[in-house]
């Protein structure tokens, strides 16, 4: 990283790497503590800054046995808990914290039964789970521990420590699929099912209209008193962004509810057969660029102009790839991103920083260690030897050289 002239890396801890059994009560690892205390000291003395993660969907089991994790309240706590540990042991040297990464994308593990825990309403798919409320619940449960976290460091900590806290949100871009005002409301109501689900009620207190209409008494409701802990519950927001998708009308569902179909928008990667943007075969990433400075700005004007970072961007070597190192499309996949961040900056976007998804080859959820959307590839049959990939190379060369011309931060 210090030789690619990297000034910041951005990582989760794992829960129960310092918490074996989720809760204080259980004791805490100090193995893990020093782990994390090695890792941020050895990043800060090769001048990289450290961007901390919380929960990066790695649950500890002891919690999802006892009370199902997050669709049990008990987990507001213990959250809250472990953020504590977590801002006593590192803050003093992280200055940027994150609680969460992307709810969205977790709540698919309550929805469609592809992720962690596996639960959803299809029983040719799942043993147990509702869609039709469950996500829902989860989603709630996020945001309060996201706002109990945020309050506990603001309270206790931010004063000493001086630093920030945020969280980090997803969406697939929405472009309407017509000129038609049906699919423009359309696009419009699943950007609120995507990114204002969570970003609303951390601005205002409360869920969009659009899903307070469609999912009426499934959809919880914040207390008063939580309300007025999670609006205003950051100092910045990070921002995932890889693709975008047409986004139509279609009318919305009379029976059999459900978390997936509440949209009431048919989401599409084509129109009259032709797709988006460019993708490689079978992948659900089409090459949109300027999705990502219409997202950034999108949030600029509608939750008044905060703090932005970008942190994932980026795209996976084909299968098919025979030279791993050579890979050219990432390197215009980063490049226009960058271009189109550069627009966003100069229509007013705050993005005050980039991290490219990501700097090694690493294990992809459920797509296990196959994906490969490092920078640096990683022989994993090979003791783990690391070598950079070209898209490092321009990525070094593109960082030398803006610090050599004393690029403001207006021009990225």
């Amino acid at each position: 990283m210090k030789d690619m002239d990297l000034d910041v890396y951005r990582f989760s801890i794992a829960w129960s790497r310092v918490l074996p059994n989720g809760a204080l009560s259980g004791g805490v690892n100090q193995e893990g503590i020093n782990y994390y205390n090695n890792l941020i000291n050895e990043l800060i003395s090769n001048g990289i800054q450290p961007l901390v993660t919380l929960f990066h969907w790695d649950l500890p089991q002891m919690l999802e046995d006892q009370y199902q994790g997050f669709l049990g309240s008990k987990i507001i706590d213990d959250f809250r808990d472990y953020a504590d540990l977590c801002f006593s042991k590192f803050g003093d040297r992280v200055k940027l914290w994150a609680t969460l990464n992307e709810p969205l994308v977790y709540i698919m593990g309550y929805s469609n039964g592809v992720f962690a825990p596996g639960r959803c309403s299809d029983r040719s798919k799942c043993t147990t789970g509702d869609s039709s409320t469950e996500p829902y619940i989860v989603g709630h449960n996020l945001i309060r521990a996201h706002g109990c976290a945020a309050k506990l460091y603001k309270e206790k900590y931010q004063i000493t420590q001086k630093g920030q806290i945020g969280l980090t949100l997803n969406t697939i871009w929405m472009v309407p699929y017509s000129d038609s005002n049906e699919d423009k409301i359309a696009a419009a109501r699943e950007m609120n099912f995507q990114f204002g689900w969570f970003m609303n009620p951390l601005y205002n207190g409360s869920y969009p209209t659009d899903m307070l209409v469609n999912v009426g008494k499934r959809l919880p409701k914040f207390t008063e008193e939580e309300s007025k802990m999670v609006k205003g519950s950051y100092d910045f927001i990070s921002v995932n962004y890889y693709t975008a998708r047409y986004a139509a009308a279609i009318p919305c569902p009379t029976q059999n509810l459900d978390y997936n179909t509440d949209d009431c928008v048919n989401v599409t990667q084509e129109r009259n057969g032709i797709p988006i943007g460019p993708a490689e075969k079978g992948s659900w990433i089409n090459f949109y660029p300027k999705g990502l400075e219409d997202y950034l700005v999108y949030i600029k004007e509608k939750y008044n102009d905060p703090i932005l970072y970008v942190t994932e961007n980026g795209v996976f070597d084909p299968n098919v790839m025979k030279d791993v190192l050579n890979d050219q499309s990432r390197i215009q996949f980063i490049q226009s991103h960058l271009i189109h961040i550069q627009n966003a900056i100069r229509a007013g976007a705050k993005v005050k920083g980039y991290m490219m998804w990501t700097f090694l080859d690493d294990f992809e959820w459920s797509g296990g260690y196959g994906d490969r959307p490092g920078m640096v590839h990683v022989d994993f049959n090979n003791g783990f030897k690391r070598t950079l990939k070209q898209s490092a190379l321009w990525y070094k060369t593109f960082l030398t050289s803006a610090k050599f011309m004393n690029t403001k931060d207006e021009d990225l």
